[in-house]
């Protein structure tokens, strides 16, 4: 019992040094007008493996925190929107969305083949340069106060097809890297679009009703019902092989109304502190020593992909009928990539191991130059 209690102290002061770091560092953003996303990777990226001072914080606590982080920020960009505006944002943004599969797989696809590597690990390098950071971006709107401009309807349905091409993407690599038959590629494929196509439709169709039906004047009760809902449906679409960020990005667009205003108050300071954690575990993930070897490829495909998404957002803006700025702080917001390219790089470097480096370096770049450029988008 002693060693249990001495083991829990010392887990208590290193996730409470670690978040009054994180505030210290929340403060300094703050005062310069900055985003704070860079601040906590560097700080995981000096403080993880390999850094200048490696902590031994708690990996399953922090994980755990880390990952409820990215379905906080899914649920409450989802309750910014309804079912109705969802359904006309993807009718809309349909044609945006094949344009940025082009754009941005195409180079990590290219770069993979002149890197000599498998067929399959191009592709592979594809998707990672492929898909934006929902979470980031998430983060970044909330923190500019931009979830009300013009263009973010647009960045949405971008962001919502990308993670519908992950829906069938996602199990597609798992089946394959298992060794599975095109039989078991297509039951794959078929659960997942089936659990979307079910959780889009009673989103839209019953989101109304079902707010109602939980709706409550007690803070206690919307929280638990909200909190649970989240939890509950991410890891249902976890367990489909559908992402669990757009699990919990549909329980934010069924829910509207009062209980959607109640919802976002009571869960916006539970998103900040664990989005603080997840930005920090990311930067704690990537040895630094790793990333010299690979660091030149790595800037020239953050480069190219940072202009093929500005290309996106700006033609998807511009498509919504925005203006000329508009489309440039739609394409700047939207440069920034995480943890989606993370999950495809650790699913493949068994085949490749240098894309786990190639990767980390190429997500650190834009996930810190993302935030940066999209604060200076004005």
């Amino acid at each position: 019992m002693p060693e249990d209690s001495h083991h829990l102290a010392a887990l208590f002061v290193e996730v409470g040094l670690v978040i009054i770091g994180l505030a210290i560092l929340a403060r300094l953003a703050k005062r310069y007008g900055v985003s704070a996303i860079p601040f906590y990777l560097l700080a995981g990226l000096a403080f993880g493996k390999g850094g200048l001072a490696p902590l031994s914080v708690s990996e399953g606590f922090t994980r755990v925190g880390s990952e409820i982080g990215v379905l906080l920020l899914l649920f409450i960009l989802g309750l910014e929107y309804t079912g109705e505006e969802l359904s006309r944002n993807l009718k809309a943004g349909f044609g945006s969305g094949m344009i940025d599969l082009v754009l941005n797989f195409t180079p990590g696809f290219v770069a993979g083949l002149l890197l000599r590597w498998s067929l399959f690990a191009a592709i592979l390098l594809g998707g990672v340069t492929y898909i934006s950071s929902s979470g980031i971006i998430a983060k970044v709107l909330g923190e500019l106060k931009r979830l009300g401009n013009p263009e973010t309807p647009s960045m949405l349905s971008v962001l919502v097809i990308e993670d519908l091409v992950m829906a069938v993407y996602l199990p597609i690599v798992a089946v394959l890297l298992s060794g599975g038959s095109s039989s078991r590629v297509a039951w794959a494929v078929s659960i997942a679009l089936v659990a979307v196509a079910t959780a889009l439709f009673v989103a839209i169709r019953y989101g109304e009703k079902l707010s109602a039906m939980f709706a409550h004047e007690s803070d206690e009760i919307v929280l638990l019902s909200s909190f649970g809902a989240v939890l509950l449906v991410a890891g249902l679409a976890q367990r489909l092989n559908v992402s669990a960020a757009i699990g919990a990005f549909l329980v934010g667009i069924a829910i509207s109304g009062p209980m959607a205003h109640q919802a976002s108050r009571l869960l916006t300071p539970l998103r900040d502190l664990f989005a603080a954690t997840f930005f920090f575990f990311f930067g704690m993930e990537v040895d630094p020593r790793t990333l010299l070897p690979v660091l030149p490829v790595a800037i020239v495909l953050a480069l190219i992909t940072a202009g093929t998404k500005i290309l996106t957002g700006y033609w998807a803006a511009k498509r919504a009928g925005c203006d000329k700025r508009s489309g440039l702080r739609a394409g700047l917001t939207l440069i920034a990539r995480g943890e989606f390219s993370i999950v495809i790089a650790g699913l493949g470097v068994a085949i490749e191991p240098r894309l786990g480096p190639l990767s980390a370096a190429y997500v650190l770049l834009l996930a810190i130059a993302g935030p940066i450029l999209a604060k200076r988008a004005r």
